[in-house]
């Protein structure tokens, strides 16, 4: 399999991830364990934007579009600087960190070899 279908399975993964959030934001909702109902849903939609805008760079990348990769090494650094968040402040939590920063390690170096190999080949001059 080639290195952009793995990079684009695990961003794909990574938009399923982000969907069921926007789930466990609605039963948040439902369950009126929020302060705010206005905000709520404001977030759902951002959240369900962001999911549809990852599955958007998974599909870019399968098709060996640049703009897909780019589009997913900045995500991937987004999400790194979420488990650097759960590592630091009140709550820390070490493991959470891990769980979630191991997956973006992964996905940033499968684009990295994806663009790698997608860059066009230079001639060697004479």
């Amino acid at each position: 399999m080639p290195i952009r279908l793995a990079a684009a399975a695990l961003l794909g993964l990574e938009a399923l991830g982000i969907l069921a959030l926007a789930g466990w934001q609605t039963v948040a909702l439902i369950g009126g364990d929020t302060d705010s109902v206005v905000s709520s849903i404001a977030l759902i939609v951002l959240t369900v934007i962001g999911a549809a805008i990852v599955g958007a760079f998974a599909v870019a990348t399968a098709r060996d579009v640049s703009a897909g990769r780019s589009g997913g090494i900045v995500t991937q650094l987004l999400i790194l600087s979420v488990a650097i968040g759960a590592v630091t402040g009140e709550w820390a939590s070490p493991g959470i960190a891990v769980l979630i920063a191991v997956p973006a390690v992964i996905g940033l170096v499968l684009l990295v070899l994806a663009v790698r190999a997608g860059a066009p080949r230079r001639r060697d001059e004479d």
